[in-house]
Parts: C-alpha cells; structure tokens; sequence
C-alpha cells in the first residue's frame, strides 16, 4: 500500500508474514529507509545479516544488493521511505526471488 507518493519520493507500509522474504535486489536510481513498526526483520545488507526489531531501521543506499526476510512467527510490519531520481517498480534488479519474478539479466554474476 502506498501511503505518500511524489516525484522524487514514495512512502510504503509493507507487510512480510512468517517465514517470507523479499527478493535480493538492489536499485539504481532510489534508496530506501526501512522502519521496523512491528515483528523482527533480518536484514542483508551487502556483505553484512543483521536482526531489526519494533523501532529499529535500516538505510539501504543507491546501488547497495540488499534483502528481508521475517524469521519471527508473527507478520513483519514496516514503513518504506524511497527516495531517488526514479521510484518505478520496472527499476528493481532482483538476483533471487523465491516467487517467480523475472531475474536481471547479469544476476549470475553478482550473486552466486
């Protein structure tokens, strides 16, 4: 659901459930802010795994491979602040995704 959206902005409460993940991606033109609101989020975030929890964030910048999953066993809730020259769902580079969504073309040879 997306709750605030401008040029160069873009506001997003997500929800991931227990044992969910969001693809490994990274993004060319945004970087994202991520708060915890509720639940535990692990966080990749380049080379380093780090466990977030309710109040706690994360900034993710521009061109960094990152990912998210929910270890916990209640839903993983959080507020998503974009922000960058272009907020497109087409600008996603995803190098895995366990739902099936199209892969980047050069994903093999940044994550192996």
């Amino acid at each position: 659901m997306i709750d605030d959206n401008a040029n160069r902005h873009q506001v997003k409460r997500i929800t991931v459930n227990p044992d969910a993940e969001l693809s490994v991606q990274k993004h060319h033109h945004r970087a994202e802010h991520r708060v915890v609101v509720s639940g535990t989020a692990l966080v990749t975030k380049g080379d380093e795994t780090f466990l977030l929890s309710e109040n706690q964030s994360t900034y993710i910048p521009l061109g960094e491979v990152h990912a998210l999953e929910n270890p916990g066993k209640v839903p993983l809730e959080l507020i998503e602040v974009q922000s960058g020259s272009y907020l497109g769902e087409d600008e996603i580079i995803r190098f895995e995704d366990r739902y099936g969504r199209e892969l980047s073309r050069f994903s093999q040879f940044v994550r192996n």
